[in-house]
C-alpha cells in the first residue's frame, strides 16, 4: 500500500472503528446461535463504520469523502443502537456496555468533527489530498 493510501490510518476517528470493530466480533462469538440475525447485523454495522472512512479517504473529492464518513456515521449509529439493545437483553455486562459506548460517542464527536472541518476546507478551497501536491 502506497504511503499516501495509509494516511486515513492515522486518523484517531478511524483507530477507534478498528477497535470498535474488534471489540464487537470478540464480543458477539459468545452470542447464543438464536442471535445469528444480530451478530451478524453488528459486525457488518461495525465493518462499515472502518471500511467507509478508508474508501472515502480514498476518494478523488471532498464531498465524496464527506458522503463516506456520514455513511461510516450512520452506521456507528446503528451499531449504538445494537449495543444498548444487547445490554438491554443480559447479552453484554454493564462493564461492556459502558466501554463500547463510550467508544461509540467519542467516534460519533469525531466524525462530527472531522465533517466540519472537512466541510470548512471546501468551502474555502483549501483541500488538498496528498495525491495533488
Amino acid at each position: 500500500m502506497r504511503e499516501y493510501q495509509a494516511g486515513f490510518k492515522k486518523l484517531v476517528v478511524w483507530k477507534n472503528a478498528y477497535e470498535l470493530r474488534l471489540r464487537v466480533y470478540n464480543i458477539t462469538k459468545r452470542f447464543p446461535k438464536a442471535e445469528h440475525r444480530r451478530v451478524s447485523q453488528m459486525r457488518d454495522a461495525a465493518r462499515s463504520v472502518k471500511q467507509n472512512i478508508q474508501e472515502g479517504y480514498s476518494r478523488a473529492s471532498v464531498g465524496e469523502y464527506i458522503q463516506f464518513l456520514n455513511v461510516s456515521k450512520g452506521s456507528l449509529s446503528e451499531l449504538s443502537g445494537d449495543v444498548e439493545d444487547c445490554h438491554e437483553d443480559k447479552l453484554v455486562s454493564q462493564e461492556e456496555f459502558k466501554s463500547l459506548d463510550e467508544l461509540c460517542g467519542k467516534s460519533d464527536y469525531l466524525f462530527s468533527r472531522l465533517i466540519q472541518a472537512l466541510a470548512r476546507k471546501q468551502k474555502e478551497g483549501t483541500w488538498r489530498k496528498i495525491t495533488d501536491l
